[in-house]
């Protein structure tokens, strides 16, 4: 593999990802409401892609083929549940980074398993990791405990919350609202190893439902009195929360002076959880939302930025997905030798680094959620169908970026070379037992 990067300028890894932020909910993607001053200026300073996907549709597979570099026909965790663990012998991009010296850390929801099982994510190669094990849990922005290295960490303020959902979108100042400690915690992290390289995960959990907010956050003073429903009230809140957050992170890595020595990626982990369409258009002119194969529902916004090594302003169109984070980052960290031999991803390095003639290209991209829906894309051409006995749609995306026209009848040699190639991609997955919940444990 071609090597971009020298052990000498391994950059500091940080990789923000939001829950369910549609592919335009951001200003720099065609946002009119939602004000994202910080992502924006993250790709006026770097690189956007028009054209990158998440893994899959949904949360923990998508988050599945973002550690381990393999699509959903060949990556562990495929179902939705929240509780399926990662196996021992799947390997990380943090234990990738590890083994090449990098500390790791992870602040947000992790959906790969549970406290002791293997797929947790300190068995998983993070030194730190704060915030949700499990993503139904994540679902309540004021638990009564989140996950500490692997330990319960107890939230008193929220225990009565624990089983009571509050009436309104806000909630008092009181309750200890797990997104600002989470953020916190990782602040933290990245101030206590600026000295060395590092890799800090960020799964942000909102927007993502429950649509609840405290009361005081600044960013829903900007649309509380919007003449709107109130979850895309708060869906722009948290978004324009995570705006700010991600703009403090920047300057956090200028006070260290370590910011032209840090790789930013910022991204969604999948489609909007809702359209919002005539108010927010989160999906623009996509369509689908999150558990769709269709565009609205893989395509997300991609931002990366390095000072100094990536051009400011620049715009690819190279279709990307989640199993390239994994070589990418192997590349950057001058680590390729721990890479597994088989991932499905390809190092996007070159493109970062302006040198689209050394980018190696993919066949296709291919998709798969166990609803059974699937997806390949190849150059400008898209199959899908939504279940197994719904039959294959095909759409020219260079022409119809909505999935208005389906030409499987138009094109049949085509439908029918992509439908091999779906076949071929999925292969069945090894069976994974799921632990039971405790007897009586309540997550909200």
């Amino acid at each position: 593999m071609l090597r971009s990067v020298s052990a000498d300028e391994r950059p500091n890894i940080i990789f923000i990802m939001d829950d369910d932020m549609g592919w335009a909910d951001a200003g720099c993607y065609g946002s009119k409401e939602i004000k994202t001053p910080n992502i924006d200026a993250l790709a006026a300073h770097g690189m956007r892609f028009t054209d990158a996907y998440s893994g899959c549709t949904v949360c923990a597979p998508a988050r599945s083929t973002l550690m381990t570099g393999y699509h959903m026909g060949h990556t562990s965790v495929r179902g939705n549940s929240g509780g399926i663990p990662l196996r021992d012998d799947d390997i990380t991009v943090a234990e990738v980074l590890k083994r090449a010296g990098y500390v790791t850390g992870g602040f947000g929801k992790w959906g790969l398993g549970e406290i002791d099982t293997e797929g947790a994510a300190e068995k998983q190669g993070f030194d730190e990791f704060f915030g949700y094990y499990h993503q139904i849990h994540a679902h309540n922005f004021f638990p009564s405990y989140l996950i500490k290295n692997g330990k319960h960490f107890p939230l008193p303020n929220n225990a009565d919350l624990n089983d009571v959902k509050p009436k309104g979108p806000t909630v008092s100042p009181e309750r200890q609202f797990s997104a600002h400690l989470i953020f916190d915690e990782m602040k933290q992290f990245i101030r206590a190893n600026k000295d060395q390289h590092f890799f800090c995960y960020a799964p942000w959990t909102p927007p993502h439902a429950d649509y609840h907010i405290p009361e005081d956050e600044p960013a829903w003073q900007l649309y509380k009195d919007k003449p709107w429903p109130n979850p895309a009230k708060v869906h722009a809140a948290f978004i324009s929360m995570a705006d700010r957050q991600l703009g403090e992170t920047v300057t956090l890595l200028k006070e260290l002076g370590i910011d032209k020595k840090t790789i930013v990626f910022f991204c969604s982990d999948n489609g909007a959880s809702h359209r919002f369409d005539g108010i927010l258009d989160s999906s623009g002119a996509l369509t689908g939302f999150k558990r769709s194969m269709n565009e609205g529902g893989i395509r997300v916004p991609f931002i990366a930025s390095w000072p100094g090594k990536i051009a400011p302003g620049s715009v690819s169109h190279l279709p990307i997905y989640f199993p390239d984070f994994l070589p990418t980052a192997a590349q950057l960290a001058d680590a390729t030798e721990y890479l597994p031999k088989d991932i499905d991803g390809i190092s996007i390095v070159p493109t970062l680094l302006g040198k689209p003639q050394d980018q190696t290209e993919r066949e296709c991209l291919y998709w798969e959620w166990d609803r059974g829906g699937q997806a390949v894309r190849r150059g400008k051409w898209k199959l899908l169908r939504h279940k197994p006995n719904k039959p294959w749609e095909l759409y020219n995306l260079d022409d119809d970026l909505s999935e208005k026209n389906d030409l499987s009848k138009k094109h049949p040699e085509v439908l029918k070379r992509l439908v091999a190639v779906a076949n071929a991609s999925h292969v069945d997955a090894r069976p994974q037992i799921e632990p039971k919940k405790p007897e009586g444990k309540r997550y909200r």
